[in-house]
């Protein structure tokens, strides 16, 4: 059975097919555009060290013939046959790219896909169309990419800069004295039967590879698209998704062949006698809604409306580094083993992978500083291999990530951090606060703290004179000195809920010291 994918899924090959020998369909149209469809061949720097490794209409195959262009077929747009096992060390990912050739758009193409092939039978497929896109003239349509194994990634990644912006992002550029080569439509001399040429043309003589494309600059590194841990699609048979298996003993055949001695119906085609039509509702015009009954005429419902589409505004969020804002108010942090986290008890919403969870006890000590300073935190230890969202009731979060640095922090306005981070308490100088809001924590050395907020908060730079609620800060600079003060201003008017003398904070400092403020006080 095919599973189908939808952007940011990733799956290994052998999960899709035991098989090494794949067939990659592209179908992607829009009116009055044109399309090269290409796969980059790029190092483990995801670089395209090797020119050779670009294969596009004019160099259709490798030197060893590991990946081929196979032309338009099968209803697909441009295919290409992919042999795994004979694809050298050196590449360690392939992309498969569409640009549009000349102006235009990818929000105006129309529905298409993606699709892997293996022995006959369709294994997976990921599909777009244009709401995905706006002014991108590029597209990263689907990577296959080796970690430990080969995997399949759904990418749908835009460009708005076109071949340019593509070529530069793995590392090269376009010469631009070199003519540009007519459309070819290459033939595997080396496997012959493994795809035929469109259905009723005849076989045309492989075409010898040409000298590669000269003019692509030294490569530069960019940032990778599949640090993520592997994310599982869904498994279900997509319409018109499942090809019939090639006959035994006999070459390979890409989906949508039509059988010795019956007709070719394309997937998707609608049923033998048409669409369904209320008893004595009037016809209608090709590609017009059918009224019920003969009543109004009803709008169509827009493309939009789909479910898959109306969803897609949801999706993962791309991979950032170890932690990344899913949304403004939920975190995931990446974990590898070795390298836990603490976390805020019951602030895990989902996870991915091999994760445990455990109490992270704090001994008597501590557990005598957290009564006594008001900052103590039920913590648990998320340790493994996989992703882990957080959340807190809604809370908006940031992630703030120190390089060697210093933070303060109350507790109450920490969700997660790096357990390899020091923590230590500290004691505010001054008066009491209300609410045991003598002391901070202190985060020390290289990693991230996880900080909750109430709403959108300001960060203030310190001056000679700044004074905040203690309730309402959330975080500070290790430059900026904290005491407490009394401010006789703000008796009750300041403080509607308080009854006694207010007390807040004064925050002092060098410049370049800062001090962050929630607006919402307990």
């Amino acid at each position: 059975m095919a599973r189908e994918f939808q952007r940011g899924h990733k799956a290994k090959i052998s999960d899709l097919t035991a098989g090494t020998d794949l067939y990659v369909g592209v179908q992607i149209s829009a009116p009055g555009l044109t399309f090269d469809i290409s796969c980059f061949g790029l190092d483990a720097d995801e670089r395209l060290s090797d020119d050779r490794y670009f294969v596009f209409f004019n160099q259709p195959k490798t030197p060893e013939e590991s990946i081929q262009l196979l032309g338009a077929q099968s209803g697909d747009t441009e295919s290409f046959r992919v042999t795994l096992d004979k694809i050298p060390p050196q590449i360690q990912k392939l992309s498969f790219t569409a640009t549009i050739d000349g102006d235009g758009q990818m929000s105006q193409i129309s529905p298409g896909y993606v699709r892997i092939v293996a022995g006959g039978e369709e294994v997976a497929r990921y599909p777009f169309d244009g709401s995905e896109f706006s002014t991108e003239r590029a597209v990263m349509l689907g990577d296959f990419y080796l970690k430990d194994v080969w995997r399949f990634a759904a990418v749908g990644q835009g460009f708005d800069g076109g071949l340019d912006a593509l070529l530069k992002n793995f590392g090269g550029e376009v010469a631009e004295e070199e003519p540009p080569a007519a459309p070819q439509q290459p033939q595997s001399d080396a496997a012959p039967g493994f795809a035929p040429p469109a259905f009723g043309a005849p076989a045309a003589p492989a075409a010898p590879a040409p000298e590669p494309p000269q003019g692509f600059a030294p490569p530069a590194p960019s940032p990778s698209v599949h640090a993520a841990p592997t994310i599982a699609a869904p498994l279900n048979t997509p319409p018109g998704g499942t090809v019939p298996p090639a006959p035994q003993g006999g070459p390979f055949t890409p989906p949508g062949v039509p059988p010795q001695g019956g007709p070719f119906t394309p997937p998707g085609a609608a049923p033998q006698g048409g669409p369904f039509t209320p008893p004595g509702a009037p016809a209608a015009f090709p590609g017009q809604a059918q009224p019920f009954g003969g009543g109004t005429q009803l709008a169509p419902v827009p493309p939009e409306a789909g479910l898959r589409v109306v969803l897609t505004k949801y999706s993962e969020a791309p991979v950032g580094d170890r932690w990344t804002e899913q949304n403004p108010q939920m975190v995931r942090t990446t974990l590898t083993k070795g390298a836990n986290i603490l976390a805020k008890q019951g602030s895990m919403v989902a996870y991915q992978g091999d994760i445990d969870f455990a109490h992270k006890g704090s001994g008597l000590l501590g557990k005598l500083t957290g009564q006594l300073t008001g900052q103590g935190m039920a913590l648990m230890r998320c340790s493994g291999d996989g992703e882990v969202f957080l959340a807190d009731e809604g809370s908006r979060l940031f992630v703030i990530r120190l390089e060697n640095e210093q933070l303060y922090t109350s507790a109450r306005g920490v969700l997660a951090f790096d357990e390899a981070l020091d923590t230590e308490i500290r004691r505010i100088e001054g008066a009491g606060l209300p609410g045991g809001g003598l002391f901070s924590m202190l985060f020390s050395g290289t990693g991230a703290v996880v900080v909750k907020t109430r709403g959108v908060p300001v960060v203030l730079p310190v001056g000679p004179a700044t004074y905040v609620d203690g309730n309402a800060v959330i975080a500070w600079s290790a430059g900026a000195q904290a005491v407490t003060t009394t401010s006789l201003r703000l008796r009750r008017s300041g403080y509607a809920r308080q009854t006694q003398e207010a007390v807040n904070l004064q925050f002092r400092g060098a410049p370049g010291n800062f001090v962050v403020v929630q607006p919402f006080e307990v």
